[in-house]
């Protein structure tokens, strides 16, 4: 039984809702199991083709919850535990929406990072503040440098600073930003645009999309062909 989640199934689709609201829905043990637990038996649900993770409360995420961090002992590390569920969001066969009506911070960026879209609200902020707390962001660095490009990432992450919705929209990090009465129509607007799409296309170039390498990659592993270069493909009469 989910302690720290509510799922809400409608036609297709499946919304996420993490509810630790008394803690700003700060990411604990449990919390980081449960979600790991869903998103992986996503790949499994035939009667899901998009997900949405939201959050109750005033806040969407603020992060690893530091009790839970400098607290754990016995059985998986937190670090290992955050590992998985963030590859686990970014490599989940689905589409997914992260919905941010809130602040956003820490392990909280990381997972608005891995999602697939993300829509925000004017008043949301975001933030990487580890290195203010004495801790180096390795476990969400590599989605947020994926997500907005190795030199904004570095800003962010080496500063701690927090910024607005306008920025992280700048940024890329989020796509939409709307005022609060307007996210969820624009959410159902994205969910009704993924049921126009035949599943397993959809779930192919999500795949794709994840295993294709970065620009920075392709400019140190392109060599360029001597020889003629061959014409575009003609589509099918």
């Amino acid at each position: 039984m989910l302690k720290t989640l509510e799922l809400m199934r409608g036609p297709q689709t499946l919304i996420i809702w993490m509810s630790r609201p008394e803690v700003r829905n700060a990411l604990d043990g449990r919390m980081v199991a449960e979600l790991t637990e869903v998103f992986a038996e996503l790949a499994e649900d035939d009667e899901v083709q998009a997900v949405v993770l939201g959050a109750r409360g005033p806040a969407f995420c603020a992060g690893a919850d530091l009790a839970w961090l400098q607290g754990a002992s016995g059985g998986e590390a937190p670090a290992e535990s955050l590992g998985r569920l963030f590859e686990a969001v970014y490599r989940c066969p689905k589409p997914v929406i992260a919905r941010v009506h809130g602040p956003c911070m820490g392990g909280g960026m990381g997972l608005v990072a891995a999602s697939d879209i993300a829509v925000a609200v004017r008043p949301a902020t975001f933030g990487q503040p580890e290195t203010r707390l004495g801790l180096i962001p390795a476990l969400v660095a590599p989605y947020v440098t994926r997500a907005i490009g190795p030199r904004a990432a570095g800003r962010w992450l080496l500063t701690g600073e927090t910024f607005g919705a306008a920025e992280a929209w700048r940024l890329g990090l989020i796509h939409d930003i709307c005022e609060m009465d307007e996210i969820d129509p624009r959410i159902n607007a994205l969910l009704g645009s993924f049921m126009l799409a035949n599943p397993q296309a959809l779930q192919g170039t999500k795949a794709l999309i994840r295993e294709l390498p970065s620009v920075s990659d392709r400019r140190r592993t392109f060599t360029p062909i001597k020889g003629e270069i061959p014409s575009p493909l003609h589509p099918p009469p």
